[in-house]
C-alpha cells in the first residue's frame, strides 16, 4: 500500500504541468499582497503631493449676515477674544434700548503671494516623498523576487530529495524481498528481516517528512502568487540550464543602481530636501489682502432710529486693498533648532546608504566565493556518486551470495543515499549561489532570460 501511494504521488507530480520560474515571478509581481500594499502607498504620496501643490491658492471668503439688536457704544479699546459682538455706532449720551436692524456683506481675500521659496521647497519634498515610495516599491518587488526564487529552488531541491527517497524505499523493498527469500530457504536469520523492515520504515518516514516540507514551500508560494499550491510543481530542467551557464555571464555587476541602494539614496535625497524646506518655511511672508463690503442700518446719519425694515438694504460701500509683509523674529531660533534636528536625520540617512553599499559589496564577494565552491563540488561529486553506486551493487550481490551481512549492506546503502543527497544539495547550492550573485549584482533579469 505504501509503495502504491508513493507511485501515485510521483505520477501526479510528473503529469502536472510544471510552473516555470518566470511564470511564478509574473504572478507574484501582479498578485503579491505586499506589492499591492506598497502600490497603494504610492497613490497616497501622489495625493499628498497634489494637496501640497495647492497650498499657494488664496483664501477668498464670502460673508453675509443680518442682525437685530441695540446699538450702544462706549469709548475704550478692548481685545475681542472672538466672542464680543461689535457695535460701530457713535457714543450716545444715554442708554438707548431701541432695537435697530443691520446687514453686512463682505468679500475677503487673503493670499500669501510670496514666501521666498517655501512653496517650491514644499513641492520638492512632496515629489521626493513620491520618489521614496516608488523606490520602496521597487525594492520590495526585487526582494520579493529573490524570496520567490529562493523558495522555487527549495522546491527543486525537495523534489530531488523526494525522488532520492523514493529510490531508497525501492532499494529497501528490494533488500527485504531478498532477505525474505533467503530466510525461507534458511540461508539468512530472521533478525535480518527485522533490520530491513526497520530501515524501510525509516525511509518511508523520511519521505513523509520531505513531502510535508515540499507542501509548506508550495503554500508559501501560493500565498504570494495566487496559484493553487498543488499546481506549483517546479520545472526540473531549471537546474541543468543554470549549471550549463558559465559564471562569467554576470561579470559586470551593477550595485550602484541596485534597487536597495536606490531606495536608501532616495531617502537621503528626501532628507536633504527637507533641510531646504526648513530653511525656507521660516522666511518672511508677503501677502496680498483685499476686502469689499456693503452695509445697511436702520439708524441714519443723524442718529435717528427708523423702522427695522429700513435696515435691510445696502447704503454704504467700501473696499480696502493692501500688501503686507510679516516675519516672526523668534523664527530665527526655531529654524536653527529644527534645522539641527533635520541635519541629524540626514546624517543618519547617509550612514544607512553607506551601510547598504558596504553590505552589498560584502555580499557580492561572499557570492563569488560560494559560487566557486559550488562549482568545485559539482565537479567532484559525480565521482563519489559512481563509487557509491558501484559499492552498493557489489554489496547487494555479495549479500545475496551469503558473503556479507546486513550491517555492511546497510552501510553501503547509506553511503549511496548520502552521495545522491550530496549531489542534489550540490545542484541546489550552485543554482542558489548563481542567483545570490545575480540578486546582489542587480543582474537578476540577465539570469532569468536564459530560463524558459
Amino acid at each position: 500500500m505504501a509503495l502504491m501511494l508513493l507511485a501515485v504521488t510521483a505520477c501526479a507530480q510528473q503529469s502536472a504541468t510544471p510552473v516555470t520560474l518566470k511564470q511564478l515571478l509574473n504572478n507574484v509581481t501582479s498578485r503579491a499582497p505586499q506589492l499591492l500594499t506598497d502600490s497603494a502607498a504610492i497613490s497616497i504620496r501622489q495625493a499628498q503631493a497634489a494637496e501640497v501643490k495647492s497650498n499657494w491658492l488664496p483664501n477668498l471668503k464670502l460673508n453675509y449676515q443680518t442682525d437685530v439688536g441695540t446699538s450702544n457704544n462706549v469709548v475704550g479699546a478692548y481685545f475681542g477674544f472672538g466672542i464680543v459682538p461689535s457695535s460701530s455706532s457713535g457714543v450716545h449720551t444715554t442708554n438707548v434700548t431701541t432695537a435697530a436692524s443691520t446687514n453686512l456683506g463682505i468679500a475677503d481675500l487673503d493670499w500669501e503671494v510670496y514666501n521666498f521659496g517655501a512653496y517650491g521647497a514644499a513641492n520638492k519634498v512632496a515629489n521626493s516623498d513620491i520618489n521614496v515610495e516608488q523606490n520602496n516599491f521597487a525594492q520590495s518587488k526585487y526582494q520579493l523576487q529573490a524570496f520567490t526564487i529562493g523558495n522555487y529552488l527549495q522546491l527543486l531541491r525537495l523534489q530531488d530529495f523526494l525522488t532520492i527517497q523514493a529510490r531508497d524505499i525501492q532499494r529497501n523493498l528490494e533488500i527485504r524481498r531478498s532477505i525474505e527469500s533467503l530466510a525461507k530457504s534458511g540461508v539468512r536469520a530472521g533478525v535480518d528481516t527485522s533490520i530491513a523492515e526497520a530501515a524501510l520504515s525509516k525511509s518511508r518516514l523520511n519521505y513523509i517528512e520531505l513531502e510535508n516540507q515540499f507542501k509548506q514551500v508550495q503554500l508559501q508560494l501560493s500565498t504570494l502568487s495566487g496559484i493553487p499550491y498543488p499546481s506549483i510543481i517546479p520545472d526540473t530542467t531549471t537546474d541543468a540550464t543554470l549549471i550549463s551557464q558559465p559564471p562569467a555571464l554576470m561579470a559586470s555587476l551593477d550595485t550602484s543602481n541596485h534597487p536597495i541602494i536606490n531606495f536608501y539614496r532616495s531617502v537621503y535625497q528626501n532628507s536633504l530636501q527637507r533641510e531646504d524646506l526648513v530653511k525656507k518655511q521660516y522666511n518672511p511672508k508677503i501677502s496680498l489682502e483685499a476686502a469689499a463690503w456693503d452695509r445697511g442700518s436702520s439708524i441714519d446719519a443723524a442718529d435717528h432710529y427708523g423702522s427695522l425694515g429700513s435696515g435691510f438694504g445696502f447704503d454704504r460701500d467700501n473696499y480696502l486693498v493692501g500688501i503686507g509683509i510679516s516675519y516672526n523674529l523668534f523664527d530665527l531660533r526655531r529654524r536653527h533648532l529644527k534645522l539641527n534636528t533635520q541635519k541629524a536625520s540626514t546624517d543618519y540617512a547617509l550612514k544607512k546608504l553607506q551601510e547598504q553599499q558596504q553590505l552589498l559589496a560584502a555580499s557580492a564577494n561572499e557570492a563569488d566565493v560560494e559560487l566557486i565552491t559550488a562549482q568545485q563540488r559539482l565537479q567532484e561529486i559525480p565521482n563519489q556518486l559512481k563509487a557509491a553506486n558501484d559499492g552498493y551493487r557489489q554489496k547487494l550481490s555479495l549479500y545475496r551470495s551469503g558473503l556479507t551481512d546486513i550491517i555492511e549492506l546497510n552501510a553501503a546503502l547509506n553511503i549511496l543515499y548520502t552521495a545522491e543527497t550530496d549531489y542534489a544539495q550540490a545542484k541546489y547550492s550552485y543554482a542558489n549561489a548563481l542567483f545570490e550573485k545575480a540578486v546582489t549584482g542587480n543582474q537578476l533579469n540577465q539570469i532569468l532570460n536564459i530560463l524558459k
